[in-house]
């Protein structure tokens, strides 16, 4: 069970929209799975329907107990419009999970299905990735962290520069010395920190950076920067260290983040479909893009905004396949109708780090089927590369349990 929760305004003082509005949902989401009979499962193929009629009435009423735990929560949810919230629970397996968003949702809703909905939390995450912002000036250097709309501050580095004295000495002697080894100072402050923010991205402290400084700092900085933190910067804005608020360093950075995110969708949109159109780096379509993704083969997955499509799922390997077929073509077990393959797709992408965009509004992405990947390579031109329908069924062949490794997010473009 799946449910995100939206902060809105509230219309009286009593704060009662949440629960009625969640009690709604609880008895419509109930009501359908108690008329098909199947708690949402089954495919309708199994002939044992004795078995399967217990089975259903098993998952019904864990699902009324989640269901429960879901009305009474939202009874202590009040409309403060800060903070949106998801709950994944599955009381069958002793499973519940709370956690705190950004009250940018596109709505409440309640999903009851075999896996968790997604994609909303994709989206969110995708739009609030961990970014760096770095502000600078010559002995000064404040790091921030950005991650799901909450701005931190992490350190405040500063390097005192070398006081002169008095005067200038004979013949301005002195201050010509003075003012090089204040250069001398701001170099080294410039080294370091840039050696530092290399480190820190090496390290997974932030995925990208932006830096806010004056223009005449930034000419100097950009040099002792490394290549790689180069790749990782998104943008700059001008700021003076000792006076920018932490609203406007946030608003800069998300400013900045979006915009980037907008060209990197349009780049890897037309990358895609133009490696395609030549039998290169691109494919499209539904079932080129489930067999690049088994074949692991998938660098970018991009996927249109509205899009919706229907499969099947192996209940033993976990294979997805585009055609509707009633047994499993690599280990030939039975298979399981999925009303939204882009549902099944995102443990996939989480698994394997694969680079998410949810694209919208774009005509020639439509032209293609709304669905399309950029890939690392191509395993059809190795001859030593099989198909992943031509592998042999293997007993010790299962769907891993848990999602693991960093997911790099998605975006809309």
């Amino acid at each position: 069970m799946s449910f995100y929760f939206q902060p809105a305004a509230p219309r009286n003082k009593a704060h009662k929209e949440e629960a009625i509005l969640t009690k709604d949902l609880a008895r419509e989401a109930l009501r359908q799975l108690e008329s098909n009979g199947n708690g949402g499962h089954a495919n309708g193929r199994d002939t044992n329907k004795d078995k399967n009629k217990d089975k259903n009435k098993e998952k019904i009423e864990s699902a009324r107990a989640d269901l429960d735990l879901i009305v009474r929560l939202s009874q202590e949810l009040r409309s403060n419009g800060t903070h949106a919230k998801a709950v994944f629970a599955c009381s069958a397996q002793g499973f519940w999970r709370e956690y705190d968003l950004p009250a940018q949702l596109t709505g409440t809703q309640l999903v009851v299905n075999r896996r968790f909905h997604l994609k909303p939390l994709a989206q969110l995450l995708g739009a609030f990735p961990r970014l760096g912002i770095v502000l600078l000036d010559r002995h000064r250097a404040r790091l921030f962290d950005l991650r799901l709309g909450e701005l931190s501050e992490r350190m405040d580095f500063v390097h005192p520069l070398t006081r002169r004295g008095r005067g200038d000495g004979f013949g301005a002697y002195d201050a010509g010395h003075a003012e090089r080894r204040v250069a001398d100072d701001a170099l080294h402050h410039f080294k370091f920190i840039a050696q530092f923010i290399k480190d820190s991205l090496e390290k997974n402290m932030f995925e990208k950076w932006i830096i806010g400084c004056q223009d005449v700092h930034w000419s100097q900085f950009e040099a002792q920067l490394h290549s790689y933190a180069r790749q990782k910067l998104l943008g700059r804005f001008n700021a003076e260290i000792a006076h920018v608020s932490n609203e406007e360093v946030r608003s800069q950075a998300e400013k900045i983040f979006a915009g980037s995110q907008q060209r990197r969708c349009q780049e890897v949109v037309s990358e895609t479909i133009n490696q395609a159109r030549h039998h290169a780096r691109g494919v499209t379509g539904l079932r080129r893009v489930l067999n690049s993704l088994e074949l692991g083969e998938v660098q970018t997955l991009l996927i249109g905004q509205n899009y919706h499509a229907q499969a099947v799922e192996c209940a033993g390997c976990g294979h997805l396949d585009a055609h509707v077929v009633s047994l499993c073509p690599v280990c030939s077990r039975e298979t399981r109708e999925i009303v939204d393959v882009s549902e099944a797709i995102l443990p996939w992408v989480i698994r394997h780090d694969i680079e998410l965009f949810y694209v919208k509004d774009d005509p020639e992405f439509d032209k293609v089927g709304n669905i399309a990947a950029l890939l690392r390579f191509r395993s059809e031109q190795n001859k030593n590369v099989r198909s992943i329908t031509e592998v042999p069924a293997h007993p010790s062949l299962g769907r891993q349990p848990g999602l693991v490794g960093r997911y790099r997010g998605a975006a809309s473009g």
